[in-house]
């Protein structure tokens, strides 16, 4: 029976005991007096403790059904029971299905695979065609997220004026959001009969996707006050009327890096400030991070960055169905189901790649 095998070497891999402590260290904290003084704080902490310890629970339950399985498989062994071998091995089907599920989850294991998550889309040239490509990625991701029982927030939006949406940020708050949303990072190119030509000639869209981890004020880089340029502006929506009679979005610039972030989904110009400042940390990060892939790029090769030389992923509509990952070669003809939020097996396929990549 290869499910226990595969069961006994993953649950390794997975390493249950470290769980079981970090749930311990994230109980004693919430069991502190002081523990809701910082609100966004605790949320967060409960979020993470909720989803480890429903992540223990289905891990230990599986290998206590897998033991039982074994235990059973034995008792064919002495005794010659059709209906005991049937039941053995529909007992197998149901937890090879849910084992496969879990297998998944191993494929998380980066630093920051665990983390919230920063997703920015940003529309390509080619005014309102990309814009509205831009805007099927948001529906497409918004769907993902869904399925996934994941919280979205828009934390900053730019409308294109005729249709379509020139940018915007989104903070996903999920366990393994920013592990999954990652494999979304760079280019995405769009085939299509655009519906904005009277002519119906094909058009060829690209929108930039980036996905960046939600980092504590403690693991990002240091920021300065000093560093910080804020300014207060009114919210605008659609066909740019107020939508706030006060000036409640905020706009920072990082001085020594030149970042902009902004934020205007909230009321509240505190709660704002707050968002945009944790779109900086990530971008920081990001950038951090980048400069140090590019001193090893000398001696490691070539690093393929979520920029806009490094298409991804094509998505053709006309003259034939296709989504296409360019750099895991997996692909599908259901183009509607992907734009509808299927992006598991491309996610899986690219975690896959990515390993093999850094052997």
């Amino acid at each position: 029976m290869s499910c226990p095998t595969r069961s006994q070497r993953l649950g390794g891999y997975f390493d249950l005991d470290q769980t079981v402590e970090e749930i311990k260290g994230l109980e004693t904290q919430a069991a502190r007096p002081d523990f809701w003084s910082k609100q966004n704080e605790a949320r967060a902490v409960q979020q993470k403790l909720a989803d480890l310890q429903k992540e223990l629970t289905t891990w230990q339950n599986l290998k206590q059904q897998t033991e039982e399985l074994l235990a059973l498989s034995q008792e064919v062994k002495l005794a010659s029971d059709e209906a005991l071998q049937l039941e053995i091995t529909t007992q197998l089907t149901k937890l090879t299905a849910q084992f496969a599920k879990l297998e998944f989850l191993v494929l998380f294991d980066e630093k920051y695979d665990s983390h919230n998550a920063i997703l920015a889309i940003h529309a390509g040239t080619g005014g309102v065609e990309a814009q509205d490509w831009a805007e099927m990625l948001l529906r497409m991701y918004l769907r993902f997220c869904e399925n996934q029982d994941w919280q979205v927030q828009i934390i900053d939006e730019s409308r294109g004026n005729e249709a379509g949406i020139k940018s915007v940020v989104l903070e996903v708050v999920g366990h393994y959001a920013y592990g999954y949303l990652k494999a979304e990072a760079g280019v995405h190119r769009l085939v299509r009969i655009s519906p904005f030509d009277a002519e119906k000639m094909r058009h060829t869209s690209f929108a930039l996707v980036e996905a960046l981890p939600e980092l504590a004020e403690l693991e990002a880089v240091t920021i300065k006050p000093e560093d910080l340029e804020i300014e207060m502006f009114r919210a605008g929506g659609k066909g740019g009327q107020n939508v706030n009679k006060v000036s409640t979005a905020v706009r920072i610039r990082h001085l020594p890096s030149g970042l902009v972030v902004k934020s205007q989904s909230e009321r509240s110009q505190e709660q704002n400030r707050q968002n945009a400042l944790k779109v900086l940390r990530a971008k920081l990060h990001q950038l951090a991070w980048s400069e140090k892939q590019a001193e090893k790029q000398q001696v490691q090769g070539e690093h393929l960055a979520g920029s806009w030389g490094n298409q991804i992923r094509s998505y053709v509509m006309q003259p034939y169905q296709m989504v296409k990952d360019h750099r895991t070669k997996f692909e599908v003809s259901e183009v509607g189901k992907v734009l509808d939020g299927e992006l598991l097996s491309f996610i899986e396929s690219y975690l896959k790649w990515q390993k093999q990549v850094n052997k």
